[in-house]
């Protein structure tokens, strides 16, 4: 047998283990050690073979064709996302030889445009590292500052956790954002330094990180409950930054007239004021 992980059987197991025979459409018999589907069960409504299925579990099959994933993927309700996730994992793909460098170096011209932008934006590399950011991000969150993890600083500081009321959907949103940011290079060191310190230290991230959620994180919106101006509701843009390797703009702004535009500007009125150096010095 192949001395590779077996990513494509854990994924398997994983996701089989989130569908009820009910959402499956079929009927609950017999004494179940697990609420998800067997794996008799996956294969009957795939159209497969017990023993097929099997082999793709146990990593002695690594190579189905696309029809077979894309029935498997139907019978565990796989959207788009996770479909391609899952066709990437049987993907007969050369490993890497060599490891990323742990040092990600921000565009000059991005650290030139940074300050110049009058809303909260940082730059955040391929594990969420914080690699650039302004005044008023870091008035936004002081985590957001160069050298933090915005996973790590989610799920392990106090102050962090409390700045977002929708602490459980936020925390849903990273998981799953690397996970599908990591895809199949999982013997990078970052990689296997993050991933094993949340695992060690968050009860959280090991129950989420084990549902094997994959979901790409797009625009949309972010609440804060900040300790200066109070609730505080911002859309949130996330762009890709060309000719890097995963890096990220990551821009708040709160819509035109908005109470939470009036309370962003008292933000950055704030945060302008110490920044600004006293007079008489």
């Amino acid at each position: 047998m192949s001395d590779k992980p077996n990513q494509l059987g854990e994924y398997l197991r994983a996701r089989r283990g989130l569908v009820t025979p009910a959402a499956a459409g079929i009927p609950e018999t017999g004494l179940r050690r697990v609420p998800g589907l067997r794996r008799e069960e996956v294969a009957m409504l795939a159209g497969i073979s017990a023993d097929y299925y099997l082999r793709l579990e146990r990593g002695r099959d690594r190579n189905p064709s696309i029809q077979v994933l894309e029935s498997i993927a139907r019978v565990l309700r796989l959207d788009e996302e996770n479909t391609a996730y899952l066709v990437s994992l049987a993907a007969d793909k050369p490993r890497r030889t060599r490891r990323r460098p742990r040092t990600e170096t921000v565009p000059p011209g991005m650290l030139k445009l940074l300050p110049q932008l009058t809303q909260p934006a940082f730059i955040e590399g391929r594990y969420f590292d914080v690699l650039a950011v302004n005044a008023l991000a870091t008035a936004l969150s002081p985590r957001l500052a160069v050298g933090h993890n915005q996973l790590l600083d989610m799920f392990l500081d106090p102050e962090e956790i409390a700045l977002h009321p929708d602490w459980d959907g936020t925390t849903e949103c990273l998981i799953s954002s690397l996970r599908r940011s990591v895809g199949t290079d999982i013997d990078d060191p970052r990689y296997i330094e993050l991933v094993g310190e949340l695992s060690l230290a968050s009860p959280r991230f090991r129950d989420m990180w084990s549902r094997y959620e994959v979901i790409a994180q797009r625009g949309g919106s972010t609440l804060f409950d900040h300790p200066q101006v109070g609730e505080l509701r911002l859309n949130r843009e996330r762009l890709a930054i060309s000719g890097t390797d995963g890096m990220y703009l990551v821009v708040y702004h709160a819509d035109a007239g908005s109470e939470d535009a009036a309370r962003l500007a008292l933000l950055a009125s704030a945060a302008l004021a110490v920044a600004r150096p006293a007079s008489g010095t």
